[in-house]
């Protein structure tokens, strides 16, 4: 009768990434929690750095928006076309979203919006971007609208300073 021992690392092998992943289970919760706290039913809507507590509104390009929550995250709900002028700050989508403006937010493009197809170079100044939640947890900007949708009662974004030169195979150089 022979008897045949497998290596012990074949049985380490699982134990350990068992162990490890455990180990590492406090980490991932730990950041998991850290980011959804201010995400509870209940938590201020982000404008501009501003925060708005739920049911608020504001006025921004000639439309209204109420602060709420869609899946237990703070969310801007637009209410519709009016007359009244601006009561939030537009800055325009001058850089990322995250920690200024919570979703469904919009902003009229600026230069950071700027991209590429091809060799031809779309200003981020032709559309008005709304905030989109992106996997992962992320926060971006998304053409939604023409610019022609957006009342300005402030001065409207610089044109933006780039050229087409600066577009080769569609990446943005």
């Amino acid at each position: 009768m022979t008897i045949t021992i497998a290596p012990r690392r074949r049985t380490l092998a699982p134990l350990a990434v068992a162990v490890l992943t455990t180990a590492a289970l406090p980490f991932v919760a730990g950041t998991a929690e850290a980011e959804t706290r201010g995400a509870r039913p209940g938590a201020s809507c982000l404008w501009a750095g501003q925060p708005y507590a739920v049911g608020k509104t504001v006025v921004a390009g000639g439309s209204t928006y109420r602060c709420g929550n869609q899946a237990n995250e703070p969310y801007w709900f637009g209410e519709g076309k009016t007359a009244k002028a601006s009561t939030a700050a537009t800055p325009g989508a001058i850089a990322n979203p995250l920690g200024q403006f919570s979703p469904g937010a919009r902003q009229p493009g600026t230069s950071y919006n700027d991209y590429c197809t091809g060799n031809q170079l779309i200003e981020g100044t032709d559309d008005v971007y709304q905030v989109v939640r992106i996997p992962g947890g992320g926060l971006m900007w998304k053409a939604a609208t023409p610019i022609s949708d957006w009342k300005f009662d402030s001065p409207k974004p610089a044109p933006t300073w780039r050229t087409a030169s600066l577009c080769i195979d569609g990446v943005l150089t």
